[in-house]
Formats: C-alpha cells, structure tokens, sequence
C-alpha cells in the first residue's frame, strides 16, 4: 500500500503486545502519521505498565492508560445485568459489553488530541470490528476508522514477524509459532477460541482454563454468601458494602475457587459464521443467579414475563455491537423501571461448578405466604378458581366444536 497523506494522526487500541505494536508501527509507514496510544484497564489482571514502555521506545509521545473498572461494571455491565441478559440462551456477553466503553473513550481520546482517525486490532472475520465501528460512528459520525487486518498486505503470522523484525520490533520467543489460542479478558469473563479450539468436537483441555478451577477439583464443602441489592444492582457481599468493580472481583474470586462459570459454546456471530469460544464468567454467573433470585420475589408476573420476553433481543443488540443505539436505549429505559424495587438480599450456595439461589428476602417482597400456604387460611376464597378456569376455558370449548 502507498503512503497515504490524509491522515495526521491517529489514535490507536493499544495493548502492548506484538499484532498492536505492529499496527503502531504499520501506522506510521502508511500514513507518515503521529499515533496516540490508548490502553484500557478494564480487569484484564495484566500488567499495564510495560505497555507504556513498550509505546515509549516505539517512539510514541501520547499515551493514555487509564483505569476504566469501576465505569466499566457500573456503566455497562450492571445496566446489562438488569437485563439478565445472555446472548442465545448461555453467553454472559463479557466480550462484547466491553467494546462499546473502548470505542467512547478512544473517541473523547481522539476530539482531546485533534486526532482524525481511530484505529483497532479487529480482524475482518470477528464481531468486535462490528463493535468498535458501530460505537466509533455513534459517537462520532465523522470520525475515520482504519481497520488494519481488512486492508493491508500481510496475509500470514510470516509476514508480520518480517515486518517487526524490519522495524526493530522485539518478537518475543513464544510468538515465532503458532500461538495455540487466542484470549481476551476483562473484569467479567475470559474468552479464549482458535487454533486448537477449532473444532467443537474436541475437548478443551484444562489449561485453557485461566480464571477457575474444575468443578472436580473444587472443595468438597458448599460455600454460602449473601448478595444485597438495590433497584436491580449488586452493592453487597455478606452485609459488606462494595463498589460495583470491588464487588464483582469478589465474585470472581469466589466463583474460580468453586469452579463456577465455565462455558464451552458454538455461537452464531454477526457476520455469519458459526464459532467456538470458551468462556469463564465465574462472578457474573454467580450475579446472575443471584439477580433472577431477587427478582423472583419483588416483580410482578407481567413484568417479569415482559422482561424475558425481550431479554433476548436486548442482549442480540449488545452482542451484534449496538449497544448506542436508540432501541437499545429504549429497551434499557423499560428494564430499569422494573429494577425501582428489586432490593433486598439473596442467599446463595456456592458448590462445585453450581451457583444455586437458596434463600431471598425483600422489604418489597410480593411473596404472601398468607396466601399460598396449604393450611387454613382467610384471604382466598379457593371456590373463586372456578370462574376462573371457565372462563379461561371458554374459547378451548367453543374451538373443541369443529374438531374432527
């Protein structure tokens, strides 16, 4: 590709590792640009300084590294949470909720610095160029998206170790071959899919797994906790008020000591193909569990149901990228009015690979064991479940008059 003219600078998804390195240094040869660099703290649980060394001996000038936890569950994943929200009845969505708070900074990033254009990692067969470019564009219409993997030359692992090697890139030893998987990783969920994960009929072996222990090798004795809640979100363990980060790291570290939160799933992604991912979401499966538990007994039937009902296109939008736009932002307006009175705490067993809700108790609980006990009571009249059935069973009678 010749060198392109247009663009001055650029603001760069940067993690410090080789394929980004690489596409800071791709940027400069194409462009003749400054590149600024922009690394997120979402929980990932790495070291994040040698990104900034990294970026300081490749000779960038602007580096941002900033810790977006706390906005990160918060902002994104509570809201999502709210929704009880899985993406094809089983994905917690740890991927694709993180990408949209990614895209909003690198763009308040951009507008801070004067930069025209923003760039990300994505390749072209994955569903976070979707992310990235859907949150990059509703944020800012105009902004100039480069998409490395989709326009330059190199076609193999070969030919980006060449290109690093010719650019005094350190390659580190490990990454001459083949990785075996690749991984992403944030405070919610570890998603590790490729290579020898390929194919969905082979197993995946025990050290894929990064954050929990197997269900086998978990304690033979249950672990019991308390979650409290106010208005739908999570804000204590055991009576210990957490913030909303704190909070979920809990979680995480509860649910890889019990082995909690595994999954391995063949999804459909937004571009059309069918993938293999494994998955390990140990605090959010525990919070899931937990928020249903809570819900159970402060919602009423028809907003419960109501909520289930849409829960699935709600969570197609935020897989597919959409998390800016409008209906999902409708959608999130009617879910959080469900949440004005799901407060109250949830008792929780926590046991070898199984989260399991084994007590909840509400200030706004609709539960009236006055009413469903099975001995004496005074408040229902059981001869009023007569009427009842006939007239639900009105249109099955008249309908029963033309069946053969």
């Amino acid at each position: 590709m010749s060198k392109q003219t247009d663009i001055k600078k650029v603001v760069l998804a940067y993690s410090g590792g080789l394929d980004t390195s690489i596409i800071l240094k791709w940027l400069e040869v194409t462009y003749g640009c400054e590149v600024v660099t922009f690394t997120a703290d979402l929980g990932q649980e790495e070291e994040l300084e040698p990104a900034r060394a990294k970026a300081e001996m490749m000779g960038v000038e602007q580096i941002y590294i900033e810790d977006l936890r706390e906005e990160f569950v918060r902002d994104y994943v509570f809201p999502m949470f709210r929704a009880n929200a899985l993406y094809e009845g089983l994905y917690l969505l740890g991927t694709s909720i993180a990408r949209p708070l990614i895209a909003k900074r690198q763009i308040e990033i951009a507008h801070e610095t004067g930069a025209d254009a923003v760039c990300h990692g994505a390749t072209g067969k994955g569903n976070d160029q979707v992310r990235f470019e859907l949150g990059y564009y509703a944020c800012d219409p105009n902004i100039k998206v480069i998409a490395p993997w989709r326009i330059w030359d190199y076609s193999s692992r070969e030919d980006l170790i060449d290109f690093a090697e010719k650019h005094q890139i350190p390659v580190p030893k490990d990454k001459r071959g083949e990785a075996p998987f690749s991984c992403d990783a944030n405070l919610l969920h570890t998603s590790s899919e490729g290579k020898l994960l390929e194919d969905p009929n082979v197993e995946a072996p025990e050290y894929v797994y990064q954050r929990t222990i197997s269900p086998e090798a978990a304690p033979d004795k249950p672990t019991y906790i308390e979650i409290g809640f106010e208005n739908g979100d999570a804000v204590s363990i055991d009576a210990v008020q957490m913030s909303p980060a704190t909070l979920l790291k809990r979680l995480n570290d509860l649910g890889r000591d019990n082995g909690i939160g595994r999954l391995d799933l063949v999804e459909n992604r937004f571009v059309g193909m069918k993938s293999r991912g494994i998955y390990e979401t140990p605090g959010g499966t525990i919070l899931l569990e937990a928020h249903r538990g809570i819900e159970q007994i402060t919602l009423d039937r028809g907003a419960a149901h109501l909520k289930d009902d849409i829960m699935p296109r709600y969570a197609e939008l935020i897989y597919n990228g959409f998390w800016f736009a409008p209906e999902r932002e409708m959608l999130q307006a009617l879910i959080d009015k469900s949440q004005q009175n799901v407060t109250g705490t949830v008792r929780i067993k926590l046991y070898k690979g199984s989260a399991t809700v084994v007590g909840r108790t509400s200030p706004f609980s609709l539960y009236s064991e006055e009413h469903v006990t099975f001995e004496a009571d005074s408040v229902y009249d059981q001869r009023d479940a007569e009427g009842f059935i006939k007239l639900n069973a009105l249109r099955l009678r008249l309908a029963h008059r033309f069946k053969s």
